[in-house]
């Protein structure tokens, strides 16, 4: 069910202020983003970037720092659903970073599921995902 524009405006406040504290290696900032539950989820593109529960997605988020000089994704567009205290949005991008002095950006994908708590949009489950760029158009495989 598409969400309603309050709802809308508040799940894109949230997801902004995920990706500002990430831009700005602001770590607390970045982890209110996530509800503090041992099973929040963050998947991110490396085949190892399975996270579980916040001490994890908080390493996932330090390594990233540490091997990036700059990083963020720019969504580019976002749909938001929700039914009651829960909330689904998929976004398309870009990620953009700076590593070893080099720039350099790819398409991103994106999915979250986040859950109201106390009047705030939480992240319960986060997917960072890229397109198959061997994959050829109008191919499933």
């Amino acid at each position: 069910m598409r969400a309603d524009a309050v709802t809308e405006a508040e799940v894109q406040a949230a997801l902004k202020s995920m990706n500002d504290a990430y831009v700005r290696r602001d770590l607390s900032a970045f982890m209110a983003s996530f509800a503090e539950d041992r099973d929040a989820v963050l998947y991110g593109t490396g085949a190892d970037e399975k996270r579980v529960g916040t001490d994890e997605i908080r390493k996932q988020v330090e390594r990233d720092w540490a091997q990036s000089e700059s990083a963020q994704m720019a969504f580019q567009s976002t749909s938001i659903s929700a039914a009651g205290n829960v909330a689904w949005a998929a976004a398309d991008g870009k990620f953009k970073f700076r590593v070893g002095g080099q720039d350099a950006e790819f398409l991103a994908r994106a999915s979250f599921v986040l859950e109201k708590r106390g009047g705030k949009w939480l992240i319960v489950h986060a997917h960072f995902s890229t397109p198959a760029t061997g994959q050829e158009e109008g191919e499933s495989f």
